[in-house]
C-alpha cells in the first residue's frame, strides 16, 4: 500500500513498472537502431553484436519505420481510416502512428498495445493526441486477445463496429510458431468490423540467408528468438483477406518514396503487406 500511495502522490494513475535492465528486450534494441535513447547496456551489446553480423541491421529497423508512415498515411489518406491499433507499438518514437493519422484527419482515435515496461514509463508522456482525436496505452500480453479487446481503453477509444487497421510490425517473429501466429490473428481480425485492414511486418531470411542466421543466433544468444519467414508463409498469414497492391515485398518497396527506393533487397531482413477484410 505503501508503493500504491506513492506513485498516487506523484500524479500518476498508474503504477510505475519494474523495467528489467539485467537483459536485453527487443523492443530496446529497436530504440537503438532508431537512435532512441531508451535502452540500457545489455540492448546496446545485443544490438552491436547484430550489426557486427549483419552491418545492414539498422537499415532494416529504419525501413521497417519509414513503412509504419506510408501505410498510415496512405490508409488515413485514400482509405478514410480513422481507427487504428498498434499492437507492438514498441518506445514511442516521434513522429508516431496517431501524429501520422491526425496530420491527414485530426479526429483519428489510436490504441496502441504492448507489454514492455519501458514502454509504459514513456506511453502516458509522449503518447498525446489532438484535440479532436483520441490516444490510449493498453500494458498487455498480445495474446490475450479476448482480455485486450475489453479493456475499457479499447472500447471507449474505438467503435469495433466501424473499420479499424491493426497493426503488428516486427513482432510477430517473436511468436515460435507459424500456427499460433496464424491462430492470433484470426481471433483479432474477427472482433473487426469488415472493410478493416490488417498491416504486417516480419523477419526473413529469403534475400540475406547468411547473415539473417547469423542475426538470428545472435538474438537467440540474448533471450530474443525470432522466427524468419519465407514469403508463401508472410502469404498466408493474410489468407481469406483482399491484399493491397503491391502485396508482400520488403519493408522498403511497399509504395516506397525516394529515400527507401535507393535501399537494395540485400539490406533489407522484413517483408511487410497490408490487406483488407471482405
Amino acid at each position: 500500500m505503501a508503493g500504491d500511495a506513492d506513485w498516487t502522490k506523484r500524479g500518476l494513475d498508474y503504477e510505475p513498472p519494474h523495467i528489467d535492465t539485467s537483459k536485453a528486450h527487443s523492443a530496446r534494441v529497436y530504440d537503438y537502431f532508431l537512435g532512441g535513447k531508451d535502452n540500457y547496456p545489455p540492448d546496446r551489446e545485443a544490438a552491436e553484436q547484430l550489426l557486427k553480423a549483419v552491418p545492414s541491421a539498422r537499415t532494416s529497423v529504419r525501413q521497417n519505420r519509414m513503412f509504419l508512415h506510408r501505410v498510415t498515411r496512405y490508409l488515413a489518406a485514400e482509405h478514410g481510416v480513422d481507427q487504428f491499433l498498434d499492437i507492438g507499438t514498441g518506445i514511442p518514437t516521434s513522429p508516431n502512428l496517431h501524429e501520422i493519422a491526425q496530420q491527414v484527419n485530426p479526429a483519428a482515435r489510436v490504441v496502441y498495445l504492448d507489454d514492455d515496461p519501458i514502454v509504459l514509463a514513456h506511453a502516458h508522456a509522449r503518447l498525446t493526441s489532438s484535440p479532436q482525436g483520441q490516444v490510449a496505452y493498453i500494458h498487455a500480453d498480445m495474446r490475450e486477445t479476448e482480455a485486450v479487446l475489453a479493456k475499457p481503453d479499447l472500447t471507449t477509444t474505438l467503435d469495433l463496429k466501424r473499420p479499424v487497421a491493426l497493426f503488428i510490425l516486427s513482432t510477430l517473429h517473436l511468436i515460435p510458431t507459424q500456427e499460433e501466429t496464424i491462430d492470433l490473428l484470426r481471433r483479432y481480425m474477427s472482433a473487426l468490423a469488415p472493410g478493416s485492414f490488417l498491416a504486417l511486418s516480419v523477419s526473413t531470411n529469403d534475400h540475406t540467408p547468411a547473415t539473417g542466421n547469423q542475426a538470428q543466433s545472435v538474438l537467440k544468444t540474448h533471450g530474443i528468438p525470432v522466427l524468419a519467414r519465407t514469403k508463401p508463409q508472410v502469404e498466408e498469414l493474410f489468407d481469406g483477406m483482399e491484399p493491397i497492391e503491391p502485396g508482400v515485398t520488403l519493408v522498403h518497396r511497399w509504395r516506397p518514396d525516394a529515400e527507401s527506393e535507393e535501399v537494395r533487397a540485400s539490406e533489407v531482413g522484413l517483408y511487410c503487406g497490408v490487406a483488407r477484410k471482405p
